[in-house]
């Protein structure tokens, strides 16, 4: 099962805090493991979200807002993971190195699977994902 894995924002990261030698140093050696281990398809660390902008969906209108973004909800980085279960993926965040010493969350959300659309993702809609995957697919390793 593919996940995303979500670390939330904190005050010091939505500050622009950059992490310390340490914490970049442990978090080296827990991705490396991740790699190693088979699980992690990729990762990336976010600027805070008044570097940001989110766009909102009115009918066939949008509107656009510069951040910076209330804290609740904000996001400062994710993991793409591939494992065995929901308690594997647990397993592993358990072992992440705590980013600022004090509270802080992540939060692990299983990926959408073809089969999860049932009737509604057509052979039509399938053959087109996996054009698009093969793409991405090509683009990676080129």
């Amino acid at each position: 099962m593919k996940v995303m894995v979500v670390m939330k924002a904190t005050a010091d990261t939505e500050a622009g805090k950059m992490p310390s030698t340490q914490l970049l140093a442990d978090m080296g050696r827990y991705n490396e493991e991740l790699v190693k281990a088979g699980i992690m398809l990729s990762g990336e660390g976010l600027h805070p979200t008044a570097k940001g902008a989110r766009v909102s969906f009115d009918g066939d209108n949008t509107d656009v807002t510069r951040g910076p973004f209330d804290l609740n909800g904000t996001i400062a980085g994710f993991w793409m993971w591939t494992v065995s279960s929901m308690d594997e993926a647990i397993a592993w965040v358990r072992r992440c190195p705590n980013t600022d010493g004090g509270h802080s969350e992540i939060e692990i959300r299983p990926v959408f699977e073809a089969a999860d659309f049932g009737d509604a993702f057509t052979p039509e809609l399938r053959e087109q994902e996996e054009r698009l995957r093969e793409t991405l697919e090509k683009r990676t390793t080129a």
